[in-house]
């Protein structure tokens, strides 16, 4: 079955809102796609006439099981692309986005199948996302966000949710990124910003910016 570029987008955006707050509503999804709550609900039509989603009364959407197949390969596309562009290509982190929306429509399994074989089967992309295999299975692991993370404890950074360009500059201006290890020393009453140690170097972040940076760490080490 083929899809619309418009279609995957809005798997794509399903996939990720559900992960996040287990059924998608009509308004948060056309906020997530900047788009008219019925235009929405118009693709929300095409999509459950072709079975891809399920729908129950009061509570909004979710993908079914063929859906949710087809988001994930959506999804490991893009994260593919932007693993080749940022390690193979030398783009930064925070234009690799974009250019793999534009790439993940590329809907070759076989092709997805080689580019993943040439960059050594990569687990997770350049902000940290788990890269779903080709069964469509993801790599869990444990991690908490920085905001949440206990004073003095060693951690590393694994993941950034907010992948927008202003974040992901302001973290480069923070040398912050995926693999940092850092502590947190303080949290002000004040603002609720967060006082960092990495190595040597004491900064302050926000706590907004605390909550979009997820960390791994061993409790005691």
């Amino acid at each position: 079955m083929n899809f619309t570029i418009s279609e995957e987008n809005y798997l794509k955006a399903i996939f990720h809102l559900q992960e996040k707050d287990g059924t998608v509503t009509t308004n948060a999804l056309a906020e997530k796609l900047q788009t008219k709550p019925a235009s929405v609900t118009d693709m929300m039509k095409k999509l459950s006439a072709k079975k891809l989603l399920n729908y129950k009364p009061y509570y909004g959407f979710s993908l079914s099981a063929e859906g949710k197949k087809i988001a994930l390969f959506i999804v490991r596309r893009h994260r593919l692309w932007e693993y080749f562009l940022s390690e193979k290509l030398k783009f930064d982190w925070n234009e690799v986005h974009a250019l793999a929306e534009e790439l993940e429509h590329v809907s070759s399994k076989q092709l997805i199948d080689r580019l993943d074989q040439y960059l050594g089967f990569p687990q997770f992309d350049p902000h940290g996302d788990p890269i779903p295999d080709h069964k469509g299975k993801i790599k869990n692991v444990n991690k908490i966000s920085l905001f949440d993370l206990p004073f003095n404890q060693m951690a590393e950074v694994l993941q950034v949710t907010n992948q927008s360009t202003e974040m992901l500059e302001l973290l480069e201006h923070k040398n912050i990124t995926i693999g940092t290890r850092l502590e947190v020393k303080k949290h002000f009453d004040f603002d609720h910003s967060v006082e960092l140690k990495i190595k040597t170097t004491t900064l302050t972040i926000s706590e907004q910016l605390a909550k979009n940076i997820f960390v791994t760490y061993e409790p005691g080490a």
